[in-house]
């Protein structure tokens, strides 16, 4: 009987240890938001990631994580200030028509995320996070063309750990241009706020 319990403990302790050195997660979220502010354009999206976590020092006070973020997002989009699209520009009347009627939007993105975590006991944590990524879009509007694009993300969030999922939250920033490569470059600004849950690969 001895035996059996000391085997049990050091199993236990065994378990708690793995648990505590986690290095690999997945995920995933969904999330959704709105433009900021402003009279030229409107602009709403949901989006759902799959998440691929790496944690470089787990159980550290500072956590330092890399994360794959593949992601599809769902936008609805529409040009309000049809003079946004200047007469210099080839089929500029076809366009202004074309771009101010409420349109679906929809991007493909790839994204790598650089985590830095304060975990403040074993359940309660906060991060900032850092994304970029190359996506692509379905469909040309007055601010980015169709095809290849970048998304950059700046978050702040909190999660919660019950032992065996991690529950997120994650208000963020959001960027959409292609970086000059093509001409409309203005590109999309989005606050938005997602929700999550994590679970550790054992």
């Amino acid at each position: 009987m001895l035996k059996l319990l000391m085997l049990l403990c050091v199993t236990g302790a065994f378990a708690q240890e793995v648990h505590k050195n986690q290095q690999f997660y997945v995920g995933g979220c969904y999330g959704f938001g709105n433009e900021f502010a402003n009279s030229n354009y409107t602009l709403s999206n949901s989006y759902v990631q799959i998440q691929f976590y790496y944690s470089f020092n787990p159980s550290k006070k500072w956590e330092y994580l890399v994360a794959f973020q593949p992601e599809l997002n769902f936008a609805k989009h529409q040009l309000l200030n049809p003079y946004f699209v200047t007469p210099d520009e080839p089929d500029y009347e076809q366009k202004r028509r074309e771009f101010t009627q409420l349109k679906d939007l929809n991007q493909y993105a790839f994204n790598v995320a650089f985590f830095a975590k304060y975990n403040f006991s074993k359940s309660i944590s906060a991060y900032a996070m850092l994304n970029v990524g190359p996506t692509i879009s379905t469909k040309e509007t007055e601010r980015l063309t169709r095809g290849f694009a970048f998304n950059d993300v700046f978050g702040l969030g909190v999660a919660y750990n019950t032992g065996n999922i991690i529950f997120d939250v994650r208000p963020n920033v959001r960027h959409v241009s292609n970086a000059g490569l093509n001409e409309a470059n203005a590109g999309f600004n989005t606050l938005n706020i997602s929700f999550g849950f994590i679970v550790p690969i054992k």
